[in-house]
């Protein structure tokens, strides 16, 4: 089994999520007593919220410390625990020299799987606005749509940072979010991508008339197959 190293704290309440899902997934495959072998640093997110992911160069500093604590540990792949790091992630894996396991391009294959063409994006204004995510959608021939106007963003952006990043459930939120949701699925969506390792706390397929893509699940599952893949399975 290859070792993964996992960047988390971005925030700690998915870098949950991450932690039991690796270890599930492991145990899944090869039974036993067997579980994932993987690193966590986990960051302090204040230190990058008080000047805003939008201060690049500050947030590269941030992360790139990070993935090299994790590449000292002699991890062999980083897992970014969260969408909006992976605005960093070719720069954050040249300069570390370890794979990093995108969230997007996993994200982009399983969409395609399912033969749609037309997705809805939820999640920070970066992951949203910036070209990183709908790029990789893009080369598998995948169109985003994003929520309108950008007091829609605005809303998202704040209840991701202020609600659901300190681990906090609002059924008015989750209210505003399905009709957004019903928005964009009118606007032509066929799915629905939460683009946000929080999104799950708030939002499940149960609530959504059209497949989702629960980006935290996908990106674990190509985590798992690439830590699996030099593994002998039990017969």
């Amino acid at each position: 089994m290859k070792k993964l190293g996992l960047l988390g704290g971005i925030s700690w309440v998915s870098t949950l999520d991450y932690y039991r899902y690796l270890n599930e997934g492991v145990n899944a495959a090869l039974g036993g007593l067997n579980f994932a072998e993987c690193v966590v640093y986990s960051l302090n997110f204040n230190d990058i919220q008080q000047r805003g992911w939008d201060d690049w160069e500050h947030t590269y500093s941030i992360l790139l410390k990070g993935c090299l604590h994790l590449k000292a540990a002699g991890v062999e792949a980083i897992v970014l625990c969260a969408n909006t790091a992976h605005v960093l992630a070719d720069r954050l894996e040249a300069a570390a020299g370890l794979p990093i396991i995108h969230i997007a391009s996993a994200t982009a294959r399983e969409v395609s799987r399912q033969q749609l063409r037309t997705v809805g994006l939820l999640g920070t204004k970066f992951t949203m606005e910036l070209p990183f995510f709908q790029d990789k959608l893009s080369r598998h021939g995948i169109r985003a749509l994003i929520p309108e106007p950008q007091d829609a963003r605005d809303f998202i952006q704040r209840t991701l940072r202020d609600e659901l990043g300190r681990g906090m459930v609002s059924p008015a939120t989750k209210a505003a979010y399905l009709g957004l949701i019903q928005q964009l699925i009118e606007r032509g969506a066929e799915g629905i991508v939460f683009g946000c390792t929080e999104l799950p706390l708030l939002l499940s397929q149960a609530d959504v008339p059209a497949p989702v893509f629960d980006t935290t699940r996908i990106h674990v599952e190509a985590a798992l197959e690439f830590a699996l893949s030099d593994t002998v399975f039990p017969q």
